[in-house]
This record gives C-alpha cells, structure tokens and sequence, in this order.
C-alpha cells in the first residue's frame, strides 16, 4: 500500500500543473484516501469507497467531467478557497465554522450522534483511560474545549485499529465511521459512553459562490428520490448506518 500512496501525494505536489493542463469542463473532486469505507486507496492504488462511488454518480447525473485527487486534510478548505481544486468530498462534518468559510451541498449522510468506540468488554471505563482521536477534527476540537486529555491519531491511522491494537482505549468517531467498524469487527468493539451530537452530517464542500453547489444539490436530491444514496450508505457503512426517509 505505500507505493499506491506515494504515487498519489506526488500528484498532489503537482496540482497545480495538473490543474492548468485540464479543461476548464473538468471538475477536481479532493479527497484524503485514509478514512476507510468512507474513502481509501485499494490493492490497485485507486481511491475507492462510499464517497468515490457516491461522486462518480453525481458527476455521471449532473454530466461532468470530474477528476479525483488525494490531498492533505489540514489544508482542504483553504485551498479549496483558494481555487486548487473544485469540490471536497472527503468525510467533512458540516458545522456552522466550517459554513462560514465554504460552501456545503448535502448532507449526504445524515446528521447522527458521534460516539466512543473501544473493546468489547471494556464499557463505560474505557473512557477513564486513554482516549484518541484523529487530529484537527471536530472531534479533537470537542475533547479539546471539553478539557479531555487524548491522543491525537494522525490522519494515517486508522481509529478502530488504534483501539484494537491497545494504543487507546477508546476513540471519538463520527456515527457512520462508528456504525461501519463495529460491522467490520464485530464481536472486537462497542459502542460505549455518552453519544454526542458535534454536526450536521457529511457534506460536499464547495467553494462559495460557485455554481456547482445547485448542480451537486441536485443530483444529490436526485440519488436521494430514487433511493440510489440509501443503497450506497447500505453497500459500504452496513444496515445499521443511517439513512434518508
């Protein structure tokens, strides 16, 4: 997996090369490739997931032409805001900071409670020891105005497997990411703790003023009536993540 990786950070050194080579028809889609099922490079070095397969759907619907890069997550919305790229879809909680700064088309997965997740068996004193979760998030962000001491797990490690390893003791995740590992590891993790409402759902992060926020709204509503998202959510988080009615 390191070599697929490194291929795609060198992309992403020379984006800005990349960007001025492409027609101006071709919509650049960021996302970061470590936030498994959400988003992850596969055994063929290729971005995969729900949000891959959810994109590639939206550029089919709405007819454009998108091309999908890995990035950086501490820098997505300032270089989105600075016209590196066009679109981020890369497992991004819309909060009202985040409002203000850009643009969000969505959500596209429902708002649901985060939760703590930590081994089974463990319960609620888990979270009297170690906690963690992953770095410059609204998870961070909370524990941090909370007053919670935690590990920050950098953006390449991955939180469930943090946990099960015996790094932390418990990790803050948000519900899909929660609802999809304890299907993957069942029997290894629970949920425990108090749930906690931090955002309004998963949203596609678009540059303000931009007209691809009605053309992604749209076809995400189209997906949305025909029930095509559901099945998504369903195909890569597992029957218990949360739908649309």
């Amino acid at each position: 997996m390191l070599r697929p990786l490194v291929a795609l950070f060198i992309t992403v050194a020379i984006l800005p090369l990349l960007l001025s080579c492409n027609s101006s028809d071709t919509v650049v889609i960021a996302t970061v490739g470590d936030y498994h099922p959400f988003d992850f490079i596969n055994d063929d070095g290729e971005i995969d997931g729900l949000e891959r397969d959810l994109g590639d759907e939206l550029c089919q619907r709405a007819g454009l032409e998108c091309e999908w890069i890995l990035h950086e997550w501490e820098t997505l919305i300032l270089e989105l805001i600075e016209d590196q790229f066009d679109v981020i879809i890369a497992g991004m909680s819309i909060t009202a900071e985040r409002d203000e700064l850009i643009d969000f088309a969505g959500p596209y997965y429902p708002p649901r409670p985060s939760m703590y997740l930590a081994r089974t068996g463990a319960g609620d004193q888990a979270l009297e020891g170690t906690l963690g979760t992953t770095a410059n998030t609204i998870f961070s962000d909370y524990l941090t105005e909370q007053g919670i001491a935690f590990t920050p797990l950098e953006g390449a490690v991955d939180a469930a497997s943090a946990v099960l390893a015996g790094d932390v003791d418990a990790v803050l995740v948000d519900h899909g990411y929660g609802v999809a590992k304890l299907a993957e590891h069942a029997g290894q993790l629970e949920a425990v703790g108090p749930s906690l409402r931090l955002d309004q759902g998963l949203g596609i992060g678009i540059r303000t003023g931009s007209d691809l926020l009605d053309t992604f709204n749209d076809a995400l509503d189209s997906m949305k009536a025909d029930g095509t998202l559901n099945q998504l959510i369903r195909k890569w988080l597992g029957a218990d993540a949360a739908t649309f009615e």
